[in-house]
C-alpha cells in the first residue's frame, strides 16, 4: 500500500504562482501536458484553475479575476487575463531593502529552517538589486542572546510534532527550575526569541527566553492545550493591557519576577523582592496571591487586597463546612 502524500499550503501557492505565466508562455498547451511538466496529476492541475479563476485582485467584479479558459473540447489552456499575474515581481528600492533585512533577520531566528533557501534568496536579491540595496548594507541584524542550535531546533520539532517538552529553565536570577510545556509557537520580540507554551505547573501560558533554556527533551506526550487558550499578541508586545499592581515577593516567590512581564523589579537586602507588573485579569492575580499564601503581598491597589481577602475567607469556610 503506497502511503499518501499531502500537499502543503505553501507547496501548492509556490506551484499556482508558477502556472500563469507558464500557461501564458505556451499558449494552448493540453492540460496532460501542463500536469506533467507540474509533476501533478490531471486533476490537481484542473483543480489548480478551477482555483485560481476564482481569483484575482481584491474587487467584486469579472474584470477583477484571473481568467483562463480550459474547457474546449480538446483540453487545450488560453491564459486570456493573467491580472498581472504572469508580470516578473518588480520591487522598489525600499522594498527590496525591507525584505533583505527581514530575511537576514529570519536566518538567525532560532528553528528549524532551510537556511540555505535563506541564503539563497538573500544572495539573488542583492545581486538584483545592486546599488539600490545601498540602505540595507548600512543595517545591523542582530538576534540577542546565544541560543544552541539543538535547542531551537529542539522545541521547532516539538511544535511541529505537537508533543509536549521537559524544560530546564535558568532564570534571570540564575534559579533553575524543571518544568513541562506544551509549546505553541517561537516568538521574536525585541531581538529577543520565545518559546510561548502551556506551562502545566502555572497552568497558564508562559514565555521562555529561548537563551535560558539549559535543557529541552521531547517527550511520548502529545500536546494538551485548553481549546479557549490564546496565544500573545504580538502586536502590543511582551506587555499585556492592564493596570500596574506592586508585589513584594519573599526569596522563595521571586521566580515571579522573571516569569510575567513587568515594569520594573528591585532586589532588597535580605533578598525580597519588590515587583511592578501589569495585570489584565484580576482573577488571575487572586488566585497567585491564594496559591502562594504569604509568599507574595499586594501593596497597592487596596480593593484588590479585600477581594483576595474575601476569596481567602470563601475558601477557609468550605473547610469548616
Amino acid at each position: 500500500m503506497s502511503a499518501r502524500v499531502v500537499e502543503t499550503a505553501g507547496a501548492r501557492l509556490s506551484r499556482l504562482l508558477a502556472v500563469v505565466p507558464w500557461l501564458a508562455a505556451n499558449d494552448g498547451v493540453s492540460i496532460a501536458e501542463a500536469a506533467r511538466h507540474f509533476g501533478v496529476t490531471e486533476k490537481q492541475l484542473s483543480d489548480d484553475l478551477w482555483l485560481l479563476i476564482c481569483t484575482g485582485r481584491p474587487g467584486h467584479l469579472h474584470g477583477d479575476l484571473v481568467d483562463i479558459q480550459f474547457w474546449d473540447e480538446d483540453g487545450s489552456i488560453h491564459v486570456l487575463d493573467a491580472q498581472t499575474i504572469d508580470r516578473p515581481l518588480r520591487l522598489s528600492a525600499d522594498e527590496a531593502s525591507a525584505l533583505v533585512v527581514a530575511l537576514r533577520y529570519l536566518e538567525q531566528v532560532p528553528g528549524v529552517h532551510q537556511r540555505e533557501v535563506l541564503a539563497g534568496a538573500i544572495a539573488k536579491l542583492e545581486s538584483a538589486a545592486g546599488e539600490a540595496l545601498a540602505a540595507a548594507d548600512g543595517v545591523t541584524v542582530a538576534v540577542e542572546g546565544v541560543v544552541a542550535e539543538e535547542i531551537g531546533s529542539a522545541v521547532a520539532r516539538a511544535i511541529a510534532d505537537q508533543r509536549r517538552v521537559h524544560l530546564t529553565y535558568i532564570a534571570s536570577s540564575d534559579q533553575r527550575s524543571e518544568r513541562d510545556v506544551d509549546p505553541m509557537r517561537i516568538l521574536s520580540l525585541d531581538g529577543r526569541s520565545y518559546l510561548e507554551g502551556w506551562c502545566l505547573r502555572a497552568e497558564a501560558v508562559r514565555t521562555f527566553r529561548l537563551d535560558r533554556i539549559e535543557n529541552v527533551i521531547i517527550l511520548d506526550v502529545a500536546t494538551t492545550i485548553p481549546e479557549d487558550v490564546a496565544g500573545m499578541d504580538v502586536n502590543r508586545g511582551m506587555r499585556p493591557d492592564g493596570p500596574l499592581v506592586t508585589l513584594e515577593l519573599q526569596p522563595e516567590a521571586a521566580w515571579i519576577a522573571d516569569e510575567y512581564p513587568n515594569e520594573s523589579v528591585d532586589d532588597l537586602p535580605d533578598g525580597r523582592v519588590v515587583v511592578v507588573l501589569p495585570v489584565s485579569d484580576q482573577g488571575w492575580l487572586t488566585r497567585l496571591l491564594l496559591r502562594m499564601g504569604g509568599t507574595v503581598r499586594l501593596i497597592d491597589q487596596p480593593e484588590w487586597s479585600r477581594d483576595v481577602r474575601l476569596a481567602a475567607e470563601r475558601a477557609l469556610a468550605r473547610y469548616d463546612l
